[in-house]
């Protein structure tokens, strides 16, 4: 699902959203998600699951082409864990599509 999609979603299941207000409320969302992770903060939400921030050592490398040793430098990444919930209910839907088409 892309953020567009999102955008559509909303009006189709809170009745009275316009699009421009839910566009500008999953804009906002998403800004505020990107600046607490950019402060090092971490978000929950329950029920769906937590994005971190993890932090990779500098290491070294090699290029595949050449195999030429290559300095990789330390850096931060964004990291997602699935809820239990979530995870509970992909699995559920995994296992019904599987009794489908058995």
């Amino acid at each position: 699902m892309t953020k567009r999609e999102i955008v559509e979603e909303l009006p189709a299941r809170r009745l009275g959203l316009s699009h421009r207000d839910a566009e500008a409320a999953v804009n906002a969302i998403f800004e505020a998600m990107t600046e607490a992770l950019s402060r090092g903060d971490r978000i929950e939400i329950r029920g769906f699951g937590t994005f971190a921030i993890k932090e990779r050592r500098a290491r070294q490398g090699r290029n595949p082409k050449t195999g030429a040793a290559v300095t990789i430098e330390a850096k931060r990444i964004p990291f997602f864990r699935t809820g239990k919930e979530l995870r509970a209910e992909i699995n559920r839907a995994t296992d019904e599509a599987a009794r489908r088409s058995a």
